[in-house]
């Protein structure tokens, strides 16, 4: 690979050179307990941190991915930079893109060629395909799909079709990627009857295993592309997973639009659960004023509908991005305010916790402080293992780096920092 060239370019960028001043004595390196892994992660795991080179790299903005692997994201990990030290994301034949799928050591994906699906792994030295299925019946475009396991070895990818008027699905076998079944929902476009044509590019969808079925999240447009207008609200399908039979649909009467909708969850977290089964998903619906207020809503265990009378992100100021279960009743959002700034690079975006029950919220803090705005709309900075959850930050007065929130007592410390002149844009926990 030539990683010398394509590195060059993100040392051509100007630096910032202001200080960050950390978190009291959290900054003291400390020993990982004597056992070899990273304090708070499960032995047997490490952490792939995805940069972009010129601009954030979702959507394929940017010039290049670059990813840096590490054992360790506390305070006693040395700046963590990838000079020398990442592998471009990408192999002799092909580009990947910063929207994959990703369970245990493996990624998945479609990519920037769209013939295939391919399974994926990241060593220090490079990215190696481990396995490859050309498309057959079924064919999709890079980055507009969606899916959910079934189980350790089944992945379903659905995602409309070339004209948005049919929804496609494809099962696959995750160990040799051989196709197990794939076809076609029975699904109309919602709202036809007031001349909508189209899906939305992938929806959102989910395995809810309480009751094995598969929940699918969509909405019908005027048109496809931008321009095409969404409609009143988004529906669900409740899909039997053995053989993908529609059993019902319906409008869910509160929000307009799924957060995440155009690329699934290939890299932002909408869908979550909590310990009883319950549904959680982002959404949001523009306001008259161009403004995208965010809601979390709630489908109840053996329920197929939205819980009416739930709102897990009331007042929001802005549209709300990601959600990820942290346990204990609270959730991790990724949120932006609006009155701050809209645009994918505006430091305009925060987190916040979430307590479920009430839809209060506190803005992550360290020390008193409240962590600054992070630039970077489409991302997904935050990783949930071992207790705790890790949490990257872009803010535009210091270095990116991480915090560690500790889910059982709430407390927050500085983690490790990365080197500036790059845009962070993702971080994984991966099995080794």
């Amino acid at each position: 690979m030539n990683t010398f060239k394509f590195l060059s370019r993100a040392f051509m960028a100007s630096m910032m050179a202001l200080a960050f001043t950390a978190c009291s004595d959290d900054d003291t390196p400390q020993p990982d307990g004597g056992g070899g892994q990273a304090p708070g992660t499960e032995t047997g795991q490490h952490f792939d941190i995805f940069m972009s080179i010129g601009g954030h790299g979702g959507m394929t903005r940017g010039d290049g991915i670059i990813v840096r692997s590490v054992a360790d994201l506390t305070a006693a990990t040395p700046m963590i930079d990838i000079r020398g030290e990442g592998v471009e994301f990408r192999d002799d034949n092909n580009s990947y893109a910063l929207e994959s799928i990703q369970r245990g050591e493996y990624y998945y994906q479609v990519p920037e060629s769209g013939d295939r699906f391919t399974k994926l792994r990241i060593t220090d030295e490079a990215v190696q395909v481990v396995q490859e299925q050309p498309f057959v019946q079924n064919t999709y475009s890079c980055r507009r799909y969606t899916h959910a396991w079934l189980d350790d070895n089944t992945l379903v990818i659905m995602a409309a079709n070339g004209d948005y008027d049919r929804i496609l699905w494809t099962k696959l076998n995750a160990t040799d990627m051989s196709i197990l079944a794939e076809g076609t929902l029975d699904l109309p476009v919602p709202y036809a009857e007031l001349g909508y044509k189209a899906f939305s590019t992938s929806g959102i969808l989910t395995y809810r295993e309480a009751d094995r079925r598969l929940f699918y999240f969509y909405f019908g447009k005027t048109s496809s592309g931008r321009t095409g207008e969404s409609g009143q609200y988004f529906y669900t399908a409740v899909i039997n997973p053995e053989t993908m039979t529609v059993e019902s649909t319906a409008p869910n009467g509160i929000e307009r639009e799924m957060a995440g909708s155009s690329y699934g969850e290939l890299m932002q977290s909408s869908v979550m659960y909590d310990e009883a089964g319950n549904l959680f998903l982002a959404t949001f619906t523009e306001q008259p004023d161009g403004t995208e207020k965010g809601q979390l809503l709630r489908i109840n265990r053996g329920e197929t509908n939205f819980d009416p009378a739930y709102r897990g992100f009331p007042d929001a100021d802005g549209k709300l991005l990601t959600v990820q279960y942290l346990g204990n009743g609270k959730a991790l959002a990724y949120a932006r305010n609006d009155a701050a700034g809209t645009s994918i690079d505006s430091y305009s975006h925060y987190y916040t916790v979430i307590d479920l029950a009430s839809g209060t919220r506190q803005r992550l803090a360290c020390d008193g402080q409240e962590i600054g705005y992070s630039g970077g709309r489409f991302s997904q900075r935050t990783a949930v293992a071992g207790g705790k959850a890790y949490i990257g930050v872009n803010t535009a007065d210091a270095n990116p780096c991480i915090y560690i929130y500790d889910t059982a007592s709430g407390t927050v410390e500085k983690g490790a920092e990365i080197a500036e002149g790059y845009y962070f844009d993702m971080l994984r926990v991966v099995e080794d």
